[in-house]
């Protein structure tokens, strides 16, 4: 891998968010499944980003997947959520699977292009899986299944009804007794297709199940860590997008307020609004830098990863992650102060911006992770009972 490599998939990002905001509005207005954009995905190559080049793939690094998250996130954080989320559901074989799962789902992602998408949350024990012959039998109904319309790979998640470990298994998102209901219906993140799936009879091969689990393997543990580290990186887009147009709107006004006497640009109070801004983007930006590469080291460990190192990975993810959270919050709901009552009219969607990150934060909620992160900094370590995957 080259740094010229690593230059033209960040390019090709740039393309693909600038396609993107042109429609970025109108879609969050009407919602459903972004079957266009995540075409354009498709063809950008990019789903194969982190597929090792031997497996077919451009062998890059979760540093590069981040940093895409976060630019796609500043015109649209539904496409950035699908495409993170996508590199989320294409790991897993490489940390549950054997070693044949690994290489044969890098290579056959690679090969097909498949877009994955996710029937795995944990949480929601509402599917159950019953042995049979040559696999399983599962049924019941998964919710805040992101990405599930339009993909091609599910990986799911149930329970076994005969008390084994979790079940987890990667199954095609077209086989039979697989419903997708497109139901969801939230203020924010409308195009993330976060709705409900239900397995009716659905079959499951022994070569598709995923049965490797070792609760004290450290690498293992970074699966469940992952989705905070790439929300906080699309927290983080989307406080740079709200910002980047606030200034935009704000450089367009001849004055901010008829008592102020000078153009918006000049206003006093406008220029403070904005000092504060900066500083805050400023040092969320470095903690998401920071635990980007702290993942990634992790990442490139595996198996000699150690508890210590684990723990400084989940202290940095952690506090990047409520950092962009407060910073995003407080940019985004703020920006109105420092442009005039016109910047509400719906033409503009600036308030997609609050909506779609307290929509994700509320699922992710604050007030847990500086719980966490108090016991880190108190105590030097992390409850061994600690839900650090949610």
């Amino acid at each position: 891998m080259t740094l010229k490599s690593t230059e033209i998939y960040i390019e090709l990002a740039e393309q693909l968010s600038q396609r993107l905001a042109e429609t970025a509005v109108e879609r969050d207005r009407q919602g459903g499944t972004a079957i266009r954009e995540r075409e354009w995905i498709r063809e950008s190559g990019l789903l194969k980003l982190l597929i090792p080049q031997k497996n077919g793939g451009h062998g890059e690094t979760w540093i590069t997947v981040l940093k895409i998250v976060r630019r796609l996130a500043e015109v649209d954080s539904s496409v950035a959520h699908l495409f993170g989320f996508h590199h989320l559901n294409l790991i897993s074989p490489h940390i549950y699977g054997d070693q044949g799962q690994k290489e044969f789902y890098y290579t056959e992602t690679a090969r097909h292009n498949w877009f994955w998408g996710n029937a795995f949350n944990p949480s929601v024990s509402d599917v159950k899986a019953m042995r049979q012959d040559n696999g399983f039998i599962i049924n019941g109904t998964k919710g805040f299944c992101s990405g599930a319309s339009d993909s091609d790979i599910l990986i799911v998640s149930a329970e076994r009804e005969d008390g084994g470990t979790m079940f987890k298994a990667v199954i095609p998102t077209n086989r039979k007794g697989i419903l997708i209901h497109n139901d969801w219906d939230s203020f924010g993140q409308r195009q993330t297709d976060s709705g409900r799936v239900t397995f009716n009879q659905v079959e499951v091969e022994e070569g598709e199940l995923l049965l490797k689990h070792d609760p004290q393997n450290y690498f293992m543990k970074l699966r469940g860590t992952l989705p905070k580290l790439i929300l906080g990186h699309l927290y983080m887009g989307l406080a740079e997008g709200a910002f980047k147009e606030v200034k935009k709107y704000t450089n367009s006004l001849s004055r901010m307020w008829h008592a102020s006497g000078t153009r918006a640009a000049e206003d006093p109070y406008n220029l403070r609004h904005f000092g504060d801004y900066w500083v805050q983007l400023t040092a969320a930006k470095l903690l998401s830098d920071r635990a980007a590469e702290r993942f990634q080291d992790a990442w490139d460990m595996e198996a000699d990863l150690q508890e210590g190192q684990y723990g400084e990975t989940v202290e940095a993810i952690l506090t990047a992650n409520a950092m962009a959270t407060k910073v995003g919050l407080e940019i985004s709901s703020r920006m109105f102060e420092v442009m005039e009552a016109r910047s509400t009219a719906s033409q503009y969607g600036f308030d997609r911006y609050w909506r779609n990150l307290r929509t994700h934060t509320l699922h992710d909620p604050y007030d847990y992770k500086l719980k966490e992160l108090g016991h880190w900094a108190l105590n030097g370590y992390f409850k061994a009972d600690a839900r650090l995957d949610k």
